[in-house]
């Protein structure tokens, strides 16, 4: 029982310090600037409300067209966010994969 104690231990251990040797060359080397940020900040925005703008859109013209007792136009709102949602999702963890690829590639 006190070996499986320890190894937890150390499989812990190594876990943190490998994030930590990640987290100090990212520091060191940030590359990125502000703008970088700032640019990708706006693209998970627009990513979003492109797609929830265009689902209000629809179901706006689909109540026009036909009407009824459900509204078309909350329901397109919602698919779209829930779409632009994903999208955004899309783009972050694409984002993070190329910066740990980045940096893994640096350490060899």
């Amino acid at each position: 029982m006190d070996d499986d104690h320890q190894k937890e231990q150390s499989d812990l251990s190594r876990e943190v310090s490998a994030k930590e040797a990640l987290k100090l060359r990212a520091r060191k080397k940030d590359k990125r600037s502000v703008w970088a940020g700032l640019g990708m900040f706006g693209l998970v925005g627009w990513s979003v409300v492109v797609p929830a703008l265009a689902g209000a859109w629809l179901g706006h013209w689909l109540d026009g067209r036909f009407p009824g007792v459900r509204s078309w136009t909350l329901t397109f709102l919602l698919a779209g966010l829930v779409l632009g949602c994903f999208n955004a999702w899309f783009w972050v963890q694409k984002e993070n994969k190329d910066i740990h690829k980045e940096l893994e590639d640096d350490d060899n």
